[in-house]
């Protein structure tokens, strides 16, 4: 009788208390240190903030964060391990991550824009630019089956079995999405704030030169990634 009251008391804790504060600790200094490392994403907020202010990098960074939230949520109902499991569905996903990355990278590499006071997207609407700059960070976000494979091998080892799922993922997953786009603006703003350092004649190239050899390392950097790389 005891030991059934002392269950009964364990599954009421583990619906109240879903996950313990060390593990979420555990999970937020391994996040911490996954946001803070510049990347792809990185890169694109850091360059929206410069050719259009930080508020407009928002909506780049909107767009990356949705794709992380969409690679969790295939992470947490098994779809991941599906896609890292099967050769064509890994395959399309990074082929198509280093056609895009390489194609950012080419476009910036090549622009012939030698200052960031006019805004290339000046004649388009103000909802038509924020769907591009939003479908761009998206694009970006998804670029990489690195993520896939992160949160495939990743997730599993912070979620308990006995303790209710999903509050777990809401969790886990708020918790990366609040990392996630916190730097993402940090950076954006710290671009948007040396942006006027740009202005000078010929820094915008030599920014545009920097950004598109980044964007196309990233894309060759991707093509060496092989299924069940961690």
């Amino acid at each position: 009788m005891h030991l059934a009251v002392t269950g009964a008391h364990a599954l009421n804790l583990k619906k109240a208390y879903p996950m313990q504060l060390s593990t979420w600790l555990l999970y937020a200094a391994a996040v911490l240190v996954l946001t803070l490392t510049p990347g792809p994403s990185v890169l694109m907020c850091v360059t929206q903030g410069v050719r259009h202010g930080a508020r407009r990098a928002l909506f780049s960074a909107l767009g990356s964060v949705t794709a992380v939230v969409g690679i969790m949520a295939c992470s947490f109902v098994g779809l991941g391990a599906v896609m890292v499991a099967s050769g064509p569905w890994f395959a399309l996903v990074k082929w198509f991550g280093v056609a895009y990355l390489l194609y950012v990278g080419v476009s910036t590499f090549r622009s012939t824009q030698s200052s960031f006071e006019v805004d290339a997207a000046m004649g388009q609407s103000t909802v038509t630019r924020r769907r591009g700059l939003y479908l761009k960070g998206l694009l970006v976000g998804i670029s990489n089956p690195k993520a896939l494979l992160f949160f495939t091998a990743f997730f599993p080892q912070f979620i308990d079995p006995a303790a209710p799922q999903m509050q777990q993922f809401l969790i886990l997953g708020g918790t990366f999405v609040a990392f996630e786009l916190f730097w993402l603006m940090f950076y954006a703003i710290f671009a948007a704030r040396l942006a006027p350092w740009l202005r000078a004649p010929g820094r915008a190239r030599w920014f545009n030169r920097l950004a598109g050899g980044t964007f196309m390392g990233a894309g060759v950097l991707l093509a060496t990634v092989k299924q069940g790389q961690e």
